[in-house]
């Protein structure tokens, strides 16, 4: 008897309609799109499985003999265990046996069954593997070998310590590339007050919080190949409309405008570029940076407080109740470890505590709070800033509590370099290790400098500095097994100079 079929819209659009076929009582068929009073088949819930038959899937050959394999076991347990229909078998076991011997032996039946068990479960076995070949070579096309790694290496990173780093601008996306490698529960909580540049044009035009920062810890992050990279990072030339716009702020700008959520912008351009972590802003209100100056003077817009060229006393934001992220505070809060840095300090690590809320989470969270502090001064900002100057100014601004320990730079400078530097007005960051400590704050020491023509944090070295401080934490802590340990004490080896 033929089942009758019903329609039932689902959704309008302004020329079509898309509707779902029932089959009753069975349940739905297909669906379809109605456009112009003609109804396109877009597919059913059967079709999914339907495609696994498919010719060329290289599957069918395997399910049928794992089919095969579940009978031959099912036939052998129903011999074992002498099941009432299967007498015809039985008798005729016995018949072959008595006819090959001469001899009625009742414990034969045990025997081939248990034969026919094994047979069975190793046909199922050998078709499991063979459907498993069968999807890793089109998933993983370097084979299995490269699938085992691949799964350690995500299950390695995802037992990771959560770590959520807060700052902004190149120095928080050269850490990120060094810890990425040894884990993924990592957060990067960016400043908001960009406004200059690409990013202060999107923010002037579009009424959209700078994605510059976003767009930087994104790529540091980012899992994917080379050329993708290049395409989040190219700047536009020439003299238009484009010119000086960078691809990748574009990009979450218009993701922004789709999805209508920033933060949701940025979770779909994780995916776009395979991101390790995740980053969020600390706030996705629009906020002005303003600095009050030692002479009084008050000087308004994050681009333009380092072109001042007057003494920083104190900086702040308009509106000072920003509201925060949620999914900021909760990072912070859920923390392993609290990293402050490295970057600007009134410019990309201070307004991230200056947001309602941002240095109290950090304050009362449970994790180890670390500042890195920066390896040069930076013109117009921290001129003549020792360490202590630079964690001074971060416990003015978000009160006692925030850092337990701070890292600092005790490699020496090429001359070479230094005189390159002085010339910009840039000098090295002197360490002044016991002003430090009667702060209360634990000192790491260590060599941190790139062995390039830019004086600034190596990557690997920071992160294998940070990571090993984290680990050795962890470990007295009773929070981390001695097993883990030493698989991320292998992978902080493999972070070379």
């Amino acid at each position: 008897m033929q089942s009758r079929l019903e329609c039932s819209a689902v959704r309008h659009d302004e020329d079509a309609t898309t509707v779902v076929l029932k089959s009753t009582p069975e349940g739905v068929l297909a669906r379809a799109t109605k456009q112009k009073g003609v109804y396109y088949l877009l597919g059913g819930e059967g079709m999914h499985f339907l495609k696994w038959l498919y010719p060329g899937m290289k599957f069918k050959r395997w399910l049928l003999l794992f089919s095969a394999g579940v009978i031959c076991a099912s036939l052998g347990l129903a011999i074992v265990f002498n099941y009432k229909y299967i007498g015809v078998v039985e008798e005729a076991i016995f018949r072959l046996f008595y006819l090959t011997t001469g001899n009625y032996y009742y414990a034969v039946t045990t025997i081939t069954g248990t034969a026919i068990i094994l047979l069975g479960l190793s046909i199922m076995l050998a078709a499991t593997q063979q459907i498993i070949k069968s999807v890793i070579s089109v998933l993983v096309p370097e084979g299995s070998d490269k699938l085992v790694e691949i799964i350690f290496e995500k299950r390695k990173l995802n037992r990771g310590p959560a770590i959520t780093v807060i700052g902004g601008g190149t120095g928080l996306s050269v850490l990120l590339r060094g810890i990425k490698s040894i884990t993924s529960n990592l957060t990067a909580v960016v400043t908001v007050a960009d406004d200059g540049g690409s990013s202060g044009r999107l923010r002037a035009d579009l009424g959209i919080i700078p994605p510059g920062d976003l767009r930087n810890c994104l790529v540091a992050l980012a899992d994917t190949e080379p050329l993708m990279e290049k395409l989040f990072q190219h700047r536009f030339g020439g003299t238009g409309e484009l010119a000086g716009h960078n691809f990748g702020n574009l990009f979450i700008a218009a993701m922004t405008e789709i999805v209508g959520d920033v933060e949701q912008a940025l979770k779909e351009s994780s995916k776009v570029l395979a991101v390790r972590g995740q980053v969020l802003p600390s706030s996705t209100e629009r906020v002005l940076l303003a600095a009050k100056m030692t002479d009084g003077t008050i000087v308004k817009g994050e681009s333009k407080i380092p072109l001042s060229g007057k003494t920083i006393k104190q900086v702040y934001i308009e509106p000072r109740d920003v509201r925060p992220l949620k999914g900021a505070i909760e990072a912070i809060r859920d923390a392993d470890a609290c990293i402050l840095g490295p970057g600007s300090l009134y410019t990309s690590v201070i307004p991230n505590l200056l947001v309602q809320g941002i240095a109290e989470a950090v304050s009362d969270s449970d994790a180890v709070k670390i500042y890195i502090c920066n390896v040069m001064t930076q013109p117009g900002e921290t001129d003549g800033y020792s360490a202590y100057d630079h964690i001074k100014a971060i416990l003015d601004h978000s009160g006692p509590g925030t850092i337990d320990i701070a890292v600092v730079n005790v490699q020496e400078i090429a001359p070479e370099l230094r005189e390159i530097y002085a010339e910009q007005g840039a000098y090295p960051v002197e360490p002044d290790i016991e002003a430090i400590e009667k702060l209360g704050i634990k000192v790491v020491k260590a060599n941190l400098v790139s062995e390039t023509n830019l004086v600034r944090h190596d990557p690997a070295r920071l992160s294998r500095t940070l990571m090993s401080l984290v680990y050795d934490l962890k470990l007295n802590s009773d929070r981390m097994r001695l097993l883990d340990y030493y698989i991320m004490a292998e992978s902080i080896k493999k972070l070379k100079d």
